[in-house]
């Protein structure tokens, strides 16, 4: 099963030195610009009854410092989502905090993986951990890719 969920923006200027910085680095740079700002998306592919269908996608590029972005995703009214990026060693790992209104989290939480290496300045590609392993079982051959470039940010998922 894959699915990818686009989001539409306008990168103003990249002016990070490809010499200097990782590939990570360079993607981190690219979406730092971002931070503070919403994005509306539409699910591009996916099977007939997935929860995103017919429901309005927004993702908030919020809480970036050096080594953390938080992206909450609202799916329809459904707010319980928020994509965690961090940045260590020249390695990004993204991890899906789900949460319930109360803020305590979902038996099925911080599950996602880190990039094998530095990746590119425009992808990078989150194989499935351990911890997601032993949450989601089903999960366990996941891979997770985000791609940014000039007019948009892509997400896409194959089980």
């Amino acid at each position: 099963m894959k699915y990818l969920v686009l989001f539409s923006f306008f990168l103003t200027s990249q002016g990070v030195s490809a010499q200097h910085q990782s590939g990570a680095e360079q993607f981190w740079a690219t979406l730092k610009k971002h931070c503070g700002h919403a994005y509306e998306g539409q699910l591009s592919e996916g099977p007939g009854n997935d929860a995103f269908a017919g429901k309005k996608l927004v993702m908030h590029i919020r809480a970036c410092d050096d080594n953390t972005i938080r992206i909450p995703f609202f799916v329809g009214d459904d707010k319980s989502r928020t994509w965690v990026l961090t940045l260590e060693d020249q390695r990004i790992t993204l991890k899906h905090d789900h949460r319930h209104e109360d803020g305590s989290e979902d038996k099925v939480t911080q599950y996602g993986g880190t990039a094998s290496n530095a990746g590119l300045p425009t992808i990078q590609v989150f194989p499935a951990d351990v911890q997601t392993t032993s949450i989601i079982p089903a999960a366990a051959t996941n891979v997770w890719w985000i791609t940014i470039d000039e007019t948009s940010f892509h997400t896409t998922c194959e089980e």
